[in-house]
């Protein structure tokens, strides 16, 4: 089956390998001509601009958008300038579930479907495969279901498996691919944290060895006894990994990290949110879904940022006014 791909980053360069793998025709674009050409190397047809990389397809022709969503909506227009009744454009990206539902809406004007795929697998998909949650018209779903299968986990899986049990999910109309995906970025922000919070605990566990300052600004701890563990961090990631309840990708992901780089040496500790907890959160309040977790894991992704600097500051600030009491330097 022939796609054209747009947007040859991490995720997008690597489903082009995928799929070529899978014996699919890709005709690839990106505004990095040598993200073009190594995939041409590879066996996908390049492009050297949008018009070229549409008018390169069959009918009825399928363009996939792998681009960040603050770009997704120019392109999407400009693809459909290009394309006729019958074409389908597909954002893999992560884009807002409200503005898939306002372009479906407006492209199906123009006789053409809009397919939403929340696309999970990060730099692994190529080995691993993507988690696809679908989202758009029956129609174009079906005639897309070659690709959704080579892309997804379970590609070469019996048919008679459910196509949820092979990787992917045809979840409703347009928005709803990216409302599971929203969600499921959400869920993956409270996970990561309660890894991480977890570990740090463990991290602490031999605070009963350090000297700790008698003065008003420290508190004391009232039974060092009781943390005096020296535990091998990347040992438990290692051993949570085989046949615990907390077992999970992202634990072995953990283990990776903490086996190579014990002491996280090389990260700042700067944890970026791209938008998906956040909506997740609006979801929820607009919703009244009581979601104090993901809510909670969002919140520390801001801390991390030094978005807590200045209310920091000020609580430095008004100890010292009530009080007198002067910063304590970090040790």
């Amino acid at each position: 089956m022939q796609l054209a791909m747009m947007g040859l980053g991490r995720m997008g360069a690597n489903m082009v390998r995928r799929l070529l793998r899978a014996g699919h025709e890709c005709v690839v674009y990106d505004i990095n001509a040598s993200a073009v050409a190594a995939l041409v190397a590879e066996g996908a047809i390049g492009a050297s601009s949008i018009e070229d990389l549409v008018g390169k397809l069959k009918k009825p022709a399928t363009v996939w958008l792998m681009l960040p969503a603050a770009l997704t909506d120019e392109n999407v227009n400009h693809v459909a300038r290009l394309m006729a009744p019958g074409d389908i454009i597909i954002d893999g990206g992560n884009s807002h579930y409200h503005e898939d539902v306002d372009r479906a809406a407006r492209l199906k004007d123009s006789g053409l479907a809009y397919v939403d795929v929340g696309t999970s697998g990060g730099v692994w998909g190529l080995e691993r495969g993507y988690c696809l949650m679908i989202g758009g018209p029956d129609e174009a779903v079906r005639h897309l279901d070659p690709i959704f299968a080579s892309l997804a986990p379970g590609a070469g899986q019996p048919a008679d498996l459910s196509t949820a049990a092979r990787g992917y999910l045809h979840c409703g109309p347009s928005g709803a691919g990216h409302l599971v995906k929203m969600v499921h970025n959400g869920i993956e922000y409270g996970m990561m944290a309660a890894y991480a919070e977890g570990m740090n605990i463990l991290k602490a566990a031999n605070s009963g060895h350090a000297t700790r300052s008698a003065d008003a600004e420290t508190s004391p701890l009232p039974t060092p006894e009781y943390y005096q563990f020296d535990i091998d961090l990347a040992g438990v990631a290692e051993v949570w990994r085989h046949g615990s309840v907390i077992s999970s990708w992202l634990l072995d992901l953990t283990a990776q990290a903490l086996s190579a780089d014990p002491d996280l040496a090389s990260y700042g500790g700067r944890v970026s949110d791209s938008g998906e907890g956040r909506w997740t959160v609006k979801a929820a309040i607009d919703t009244g879904v009581p979601v104090p977790v993901l809510t909670s894991a969002l919140f520390q992704r801001f801390t991390s940022q030094g978005e807590s600097l200045f209310a920091d500051k000020l609580l430095s600030a008004m100890r010292f006014a009530f009080g007198g009491h002067h910063e304590k330097p970090k040790a």
